[in-house]
């Protein structure tokens, strides 16, 4: 039930023309590089079209920007999938990997990676074209974000190895899994598919700030509702309505019903602060350009929004009734079918 939970969002989102041109690049791309290593593997990564993600949260890239992009889309997905409850000591790997990951983009494009696996070197060339063409600045800031949310993933990981997964409070949990939907820097990137760059003194200014963070709390918690049949299989308590059944003593449907709540909340926020934009451009004196490079910023967050929604609701990623080699990963506590983290 929770996969199909609808929500009522005031704003569409584009597909992009070049989907299926796109997705054939990338999903042989995603075999080449070994990021899947079995048909098992590829069938139930096929199944997540993380292609119609990438088409939807960034639908004015082009034809080969979109593969770029896709192409991100798959390593970020299978890495979040890497830990293994039944090996807790494979922490320690996850946490080396990140931070290589970390690394990549606060060095030169194109720099050899020097923590070798699958993950690391799809990500390197990844890094390389997703770069191309952007502004020390934005390059800064997309690195500062995409740390943010690897070491936040290493601290879930970290809290799942030592059996704690299930024990942050509700407010402790919010804060957390802001950090760890890695909305920031996925906005970041939606400069990069249409090549503009919100202007620095935007940026910093606090409702562009909350803008960005009420954002991902809006997504983190959608994701949460819609991706909970998958987590529970898994026994993964870091998900809203597992934090409010165990902290609140409730249903698992009354806390559907709360994580629901708390999702409508942050939407409502989010479109008031959004109402803003406009005084905020005068308070700056911006001029139409950079007027016209906000529009395209906040447009990018509703892309992601509303694209990621429309994903989730049919991707196979979140599919409650599975079965198959998937299936009896998740059960056991994994949410990978091939490890990506040797060499």
């Amino acid at each position: 039930m929770p996969q199909h939970v609808r929500f009522d969002l005031p704003f569409d989102t584009p597909v992009s023309q070049h989907l299926e041109y796109a997705r054939g690049r990338h999903l042989r791309w995603v075999w080449d590089m070994r990021l899947v290593r079995s048909k098992a593997a590829f069938d139930e990564y096929r199944s997540w079209d993380l292609p119609q993600a990438a088409a939807r949260t960034y639908p004015h890239a082009s034809a080969e920007d979109m593969v770029v992009l896709m192409n991100w889309f798959s390593l970020a997905f299978l890495f979040d999938d890497q830990f293994d409850t039944a090996q807790p000591d494979r922490a320690d790997r996850i946490a080396e990997v990140a931070r290589e990951l970390i690394a990549t983009p606060l060095r030169p494009a194109g720099t050899a990676p020097r923590v070798v696996c699958p993950i690391t070197l799809a990500w390197a060339e990844v890094w390389a074209h997703l770069s191309e063409g952007m502004s020390l600045t934005w390059r800064t800031r997309f690195a500062a974000s995409w740390g943010r949310f690897l070491v936040a993933h290493t601290e879930e990981v970290d809290l799942a190895a030592r059996g704690l997964a299930g024990t942050l409070s509700l407010a402790e949990y919010a804060e957390f899994r802001r950090r760890t939907v890695g909305i920031h820097h996925s906005i970041d990137a939606g400069e990069r598919s249409r090549g503009f760059e919100v202007p620095a003194q935007v940026q910093a200014h606090p409702l562009m700030v909350r803008l960005r963070d009420l954002a991902a709390d809006t997504i983190g918690f959608m994701n949460d509702i819609h991706s909970f049949e998958r987590e529970k299989r898994r026994g993964d308590g870091h998900n809203l309505i597992a934090v409010l059944h165990r902290e609140r003593g409730c249903s698992w449907e009354e806390a559907a019903d709360e994580a629901y709540r708390m999702t409508t909340t942050c939407l409502d926020e989010y479109l008031a602060s959004e109402a803003q934009v406009p005084e905020m451009c005068t308070e700056l004196g911006l001029t139409d350009e950079q007027g016209e490079q906000v529009r395209m910023g906040v447009e990018a967050i509703q892309h992601w929004i509303n694209g990621n929604y429309e994903w989730a609701l049919t991707s196979g990623r979140y599919t409650a009734a599975k079965e198959g080699p998937a299936a009896s990963a998740e059960l056991a506590g994994k949410g990978s079918l091939d490890d990506l983290l040797a060499v």
